[in-house]
């Protein structure tokens, strides 16, 4: 099975190269030939973001990163990167009792490139992933790209962000993610004319008198000053 799904893939990166290949030189690509490059791509990378090898996942994210600097901002973009985000967490393969399917790495970089896209689909896809998963420098990296992108409707986003430091504040205190946290809450609150979840001021809080660092204190504490000036 997993032979045969090899080399499907192999097929389809032959024809994309020679899609690819037809459309080379100088002249502008036509509407059908620009249809069918895209279709291919899409095409690619939707089954090599669910193949069983790894190295075919880390194959896809970069031909996602590179549609995804071309300017395609698709919704088949988005699916294979909450696909590859979600592995191992929201649908865990099992084999023998462990999970075989968890690539954290993967998780951290599929968080980025969602992050890149920008989209408001992006980011209810990276509130499900805050919400199930569990390793820290994950977290850290879909914290940083809801931050990047700063759409907050209905206060989603910061509730999200702010129940994952509450999580970490009670059972195991984070600097970095303690940093991740602030920054974005610093740049919604920019977009979005500052914040108005008591629940989140109390966690700013939380940080600036916790057991973190004193630069994150700090942080905490400019944020909170910071805040009292938008609102």
């Amino acid at each position: 099975m997993i032979f045969k799904r090899i080399c499907f893939l192999l097929v389809l990166t032959f024809i994309a190269g020679i899609v690819t290949a037809q459309v080379a030189g100088d002249r502008e690509l036509t509407v059908e030939e620009s249809f069918l490059q895209q279709s291919v791509e899409l095409m690619i990378i939707r089954e090599q973001s669910r193949a069983e090898s790894r190295e075919m996942k880390l194959v896809a994210l970069e031909f996602i990163v590179d549609a995804i600097n071309r300017g395609n901002r698709s919704d088949d973009i988005r699916v294979a990167l909450e696909h590859l985000g979600s592995e191992g967490i929201i649908n865990p393969v099992r084999e023998n009792g462990r999970i075989i399917n968890s690539h954290p790495d993967i998780r951290l970089r599929a968080a980025t490139y969602l992050g890149v896209l920008g989209t408001s689909e992006a980011v209810n896809t990276l509130i499900k992933m805050c919400m199930a998963e569990n390793d820290p420098l994950v977290l850290t990296e879909i914290i940083k790209s809801l931050g990047d992108i700063g759409i907050n409707e209905n206060e989603q986003t910061i509730i999200a962000i702010t129940g994952v430091m509450n999580h970490f504040d009670t059972l195991n205190p984070n600097n970095v993610l303690a940093v991740s946290v602030l920054e974005a809450y610093e740049k919604i609150a920019r977009t979005d004319g500052g914040i108005r979840d008591a629940r989140t001021i109390r966690t700013i809080m939380s940080i600036a008198e916790g057991p973190y660092i004193r630069p994150v204190q700090q942080r905490a504490r400019q944020l909170l000053s910071d805040l009292r000036a938008l609102n």
